[in-house]
């Protein structure tokens, strides 16, 4: 009795799995058989030439020795049983090489075939395929693997229960190329020092060159050494190419999606690898980033932004077209991505509409909107606390993935609000802007720098951000969003009428064209307020007259016609246009030629309109307008902007500017800086000897406002943009003394000079029904003064004129001469 019997009793029992039952034998155990010699016919043979290819790669190494297993051992020493179908019984033992993903099989069980690879399909619960490669010194029935298979596979490195024992044959199922292997890799152990990024492109070249002709499947691992350490690796999906298509199939990630790793240029295998941290790996210089900057999808023309072609060209190139290329390329060159946009201009121009789109085309997470007021809290740190959590996604994907991060998009609205000048007091002097400030500023260039992020930071007072933000670096890139010129506007028209047209109900008598021509200076915002403007007055013809809540007629027959539009014309007016009403006011008499020095005037300030015009010429151009009192200085002024037809006009008259130092500072800045945002512009600075606050006794002048508006005058305005500055003055002689104040031209505006000027202004007024009432003014006149000369302003002479019409006590020449008389008496005694 053995020792079986000894413990157990007799009787049968199963066998363990490899062994033959022989029936009548006590136990039921057959006795192992000897090792039989490679000449020995009865040795299996297999006919699986069909099913080898070339050879595993020559891992440097020779065939693989370990020490046999102990005595006694389940198929110690003896050939495996072979199942039916060629299946043979495999144990798992202990694979010392750890830097393979070949398992080791006996050359008793798959003869060693020189050139050719082995592919044998494991009967595991999942039916995993691995490569194997035969050895001398394996016995027969095991199959070693290191550990990373053994988790693998899902096996014990020794057999101690029958489910240890499996299994094998040779793999006869499709071998296809792979074209894609996402890998997930990370350290076998934590690494005891900081480790530098891996070259991507060189780690991809290792992994192929040891893998060639290898089976990867999804979930499989293995071990890689590289550079000095030792990685765990994963497969997550894999891409199959299917060589009837001629393209490959979608990523999968089912573990019975297998292929062969190829290293040869036609059939090259692509290798995305997803580091685990602490792995970190540089940008490859090959293949672009593994998340497309921009959407596959993306046409400019679907961003329904019109007006804005140049703008979002710049944009594109200064912003994104580093992130398009490969990342290792990018650092190769050391170059960074630009992490900050600033969009300035004036209201309604598109800047908030231009970040949402560019949130759109790019094929990034869901941007992030802050308003500049919400960053800001009552409690202390609060406010820091606010602009940290606005890169804190950023910052978690950047540790975890490195260069491989998606872009984070931050769009900042009314960056103005938070970010001001430090030291400027903005905070309400607990220093809680500056803080604001310092902190945006080393999360955009700090030591830790993010390149996963795009702030894109709008303000319509670029002048008020800190100069520091605005460095290159931070919001490197300025992008003004100006009034769009006629292409433009027809462009934003067209957006705002595509549905209107759609639907057919735009008039046939609507010119587009037109319409661009007429809205100069009309912003964005504005043209689509001029559209609403003009489709109220296309309902409100179907509206029942005395009840708003009833619809007239068939409402099918809304149609928005051209005297909709100009009407709304009317009711819309530009914040940065040409205030007609304000210039005409400046004219309430109209401009009367009754010299020819007015036609020489006009003449003359019209030509300095065309000198500006001419893009050849000096964007800049100043004339001084100078005369007696009431000559008509600021109303030939006014006609000259009037006839400029330039977009953007302004009067800027003492009234406006206000009393105080400060104020008038102020108002001239913004009124110069709303120039400057119009290609063509003119301004208007009406009697500058009381801007400037000249007074005679002293005499004294604001020395500030004198000096701003010597610089402006000096100063050309931003590249792309012109300027005429007209000023006027009845103090001529006053600059000239100080030489404060210098123009490149002067224009002189006389009085009226005699009783022949006198005469067809009076007659050009329309105040007489009778010629013969002007003769009687002027001999009337004639005879009280006794000269010819007048030497008074037109404007005193309109006044008298009104004077005279109210009096009916006299008749109206000899009215109307004493109040010229009296006025000629008052400001030039010496005309009588």
């Amino acid at each position: 009795m053995d020792h079986r019997e000894a413990l157990f009793g007799g009787g049968n029992r199963k066998p363990l799995p490899g062994r033959q039952v022989q029936p009548g034998r006590p136990g039921g155990y057959s006795p192992v058989p000897p090792r039989p010699s490679r000449d020995d016919p009865r040795q299996p043979q297999y006919d699986n030439s069909r099913y080898y290819d070339s050879p595993p790669p020559n891992t440097g190494r020779d065939a693989y020795r370990q020490e046999p297993p102990p005595p006694g051992y389940p198929n110690s020493g003896a050939h495996a049983a072979q199942a039916p179908g060629g299946q043979i019984t495999l144990h798992v033992e202990k694979n010392k090489d750890q830097d393979s993903n070949v398992c080791y099989v006996s050359e008793q069980d798959f003869p060693r075939r020189p050139g050719e690879y082995l592919y044998l399909l494991l009967g595991l619960q999942r039916g995993v395929v691995v490569t194997a490669q035969p050895a001398p010194d394996v016995p027969s029935g095991e199959i070693r693997m290191n550990k990373a298979q053994r988790t693998w596979c899902q096996v014990s490195e020794r057999p101690t229960r029958p489910e240890d024992y499996f299994s094998a044959q040779i793999y006869d199922g499709p071998k296809s190329p792979l074209a894609s292997v996402d890998i997930e890799l990370e350290f076998a152990s934590k690494p005891t020092s900081v480790v530098s990024p891996l070259d991507q492109d060189d780690l991809e070249n290792v992994f192929l060159s040891r893998f060639h002709h290898q089976i990867l499947a999804p979930g499989q691992q293995g071990m890689l050494s590289y550079s000095s350490y030792y990685f765990k690796y994963r497969v997550k999906a894999v891409q199959v190419l299917d060589p009837r298509m001629e393209k490959s199939g979608e990523p999968s990630s089912d573990p019975l999606q297998r292929g062969l790793v190829s290293n040869q240029e036609s059939t090259k295998t692509l290798l995305n690898f997803f580091p685990v941290p602490p792995v970190k790996l540089k940008g490859s210089r090959k293949r672009p980033a593994a998340n497309a900057i921009l959407r596959p999808d993306f046409k400019f023309a679907d961003m329904g932004i019109g007006g804005l072609d140049e703008e979002f060209s710049t944009i594109f190139r200064r912003a994104f077209a580093s992130r398009v290329f490969p990342p290792g390329l990018v650092a190769e060159m050391g170059i960074s991505h630009v992490k900050g946009i600033l969009l300035y201009g004036p209201p309604g121009t598109g800047k908030t509409l231009i970040a949402r789109q560019i949130g759109k085309m790019l094929n990034a997470r869901e941007p992030k909107i802050i308003n500049g007021p919400e960053i800001l809290n009552k409690y202390v740190g609060a406010s820091e606390e606010n602009v940290r959590k606005m890169f804190a996604d950023a910052e978690k994907e950047y540790k975890e993935v490195g260069e491989d991060s998606g872009l984070h998009i931050i769009i900042f609205d009314e960056l103005d609000a938070v970010c001001k000048q430090r030291g400027s007091g903005a905070g309400g002097g607990t220093g809680v802007g500056d803080s604001i400030v310092n902190q945006l500023l080393t999360k955009l260039d700090g030591v830790e720098a993010l390149n996963n992020i795009l702030l894109i930071g709008m303000t319509n007072r670029k002048d008020l951000i800190d100069d520091a933000l605005l460095r290159p670096g931070r919001l490197e890139v300025h992008m003004e969003i100006s009034l769009p010129d006629e292409h433009g506007r027809l462009q934003i028209l067209t957006i705002h009428t595509l549905k209107i047209r759609n639907a057919k109900r735009l008039s046939p008598d609507v010119d587009l064209n037109e319409l661009a021509r007429l809205t100069k200076n009309y912003s964005g915002a504005e043209i689509a307020g001029l559209i609403k403007a003009a489709l109220s007055y296309a309902f409100t013809r179907h509206t029942k007259l005395g009840d708003v809540t009833g619809v007239m007629g068939d409402p099918e027959d809304v149609m928005l016609t051209r005297d909709d539009l100009m009407r709304a014309l009317e009711d819309v007016k530009p914040a940065f246009g040409v205030s007609e009403e304000e210039l005409e006011s400046a004219a309430p008499y109209g401009i009367v030629h009754y010299s020819p020095h007015i036609e020489s005037i006009l003449s003359n300030g019209l030509s300095f309109v065309e000198q500006v015009r001419t893009p050849q010429n000096a964007p800049l151009f100043s004339v001084l307008v100078h005369g007696p009192r009431g000559a008509g200085k600021t109303a030939l002024a006014a006609e000259i902007g009037l006839k400029s037809e330039f977009p953007f006009v302004k009067l800027v008259r003492p009234i406006d500017v206000g009393t105080n130092e400060g104020a008038k500072l102020e108002y001239l800045r913004r009124t110069f800086a709303d120039a400057y945002k119009s290609p063509l512009s003119i301004i208007i600075l009406d009697r500058v000897e009381t801007i400037i606050d000249w007074n005679p006794i002293g005499p004294r002048f604001s020395n500030a406002v004198v000096q701003y508006l010597s610089s402006v005058l000096q100063t050309s305005p931003p590249k792309g943009r012109r300027l005429l500055i007209i000023a006027t003055t009845s103090q001529r002689s006053m600059l000239d003394q100080h030489g404060a104040l210098e123009f490149e031209r002067e224009i002189a505006v006389p009085a009226v000079k005699d009783l022949r000027e006198l005469h067809a202004l009076l007659s050009a007024t329309g105040k007489f029904d009778d010629p013969a009432d002007v003769n009687a003014v002027i001999h009337e006149l004639r005879s009280i003064t006794g000269s010819e000369n007048v030497g008074i302003g037109v404007k005193a002479i309109f006044s008298a004129v009104e004077t005279a019409l109210v009096r009916r006590d006299q008749p109206l020449a000899t009215t109307l001469a004493a109040e010229i008389s009296e006025i000629i008496a008052t400001r030039n005694p010496g005309g009588l």
